[in-house]
């Protein structure tokens, strides 16, 4: 087989065989066989084999990070043993979800919709429907879909313990929009008809997290404690119109 030319390394790497890899978790040298590379012909090969290995590592030592973040925290702020271990179990749900999705579209991203209802389902019932979801054509680019879903799975297991869906009156209102011109996108979650909100004396891992993740998009986010409900506020640049 023939030297494998730079531009055919850069074209593997475009068509998203890194981040196959790092959500396969398998042998780099049978991914490329697979692909019709032999892996251990060239030189070439066994860089961009080594480079991707590189990679999967990068990416996995990033994932253990984050679950061990999760796993701390969680457990932290837990009053009970059983209360830590819901809020660990929700959470990495969360980070399993938002990576299906990213598989599922060759990690280019992923439909802000799909987005939203893959994170509410597991707290939407089929007999009375707790969330209006305003539809949009927009797509989150990559690195958005994780800290979006993992801050939407923070707002369901507040508004389960504490808001709107911890009663069988209250609802939760989610519309988004797309400024083209700023390319941003506004995210605003609203709850009604649940208990009355009090301002918190203290910030939440849960809140925290929410602030974290809309710093690493490079946006912003408000909460506002309003006496008919929560509402919270997101502005990001990390999506592009389908």
């Amino acid at each position: 087989m023939a030297d494998i030319r730079k531009e055919d390394i850069l074209a593997v790497e475009n068509a998203g065989l890194r981040e196959l890899l790092t959500q396969a978790g398998i042998d780099a040298a049978r991914l490329l066989a697979q692909a019709g590379i032999d892996a251990t012909a060239t030189e070439s090969a066994r860089k961009l084999q080594h480079l991707l290995l590189e990679e999967l590592h990068h990416r996995v030592k990033n994932t253990l990070a984050t679950v061990m973040a999760i796993t701390s925290q969680s457990l932290r702020t837990a009053e009970t043993l059983e209360q830590g271990r819901l809020a660990v179990e929700s959470r990495l749900i969360a980070l399993g979800k938002a990576h299906d999705l990213l598989l599922q579209s060759k990690w280019t991203g992923a439909k802000l919709t799909d987005l939203i209802h893959t994170a509410i389902e597991p707290f939407d019932s089929d007999d009375v429907r707790r969330f209006a979801v305003r539809e949009t054509e927009t797509e989150v680019g990559p690195g958005a879909v994780l800290p979006l879903m993992m801050a939407l799975n923070e707002l369901c297991t507040n508004a389960v313990k504490y808001g709107a869906l911890s009663d069988n009156a209250g609802q939760v209102e989610i519309k988004s929009a797309f400024d083209a011109d700023a390319q941003r996108l506004s995210l605003t979650w609203t709850e009604r008809g649940g208990p009355p909100v009090l301002q918190p004396t203290r910030h939440s891992f849960g809140t925290r997290l929410i602030n974290r993740l809309a710093g690493e998009l490079g946006g912003e986010v408000q909460l506002k404690y309003e006496p008919a409900g929560l509402v919270c506020e997101f502005s990001v640049p990390v999506v592009r119109p389908l």
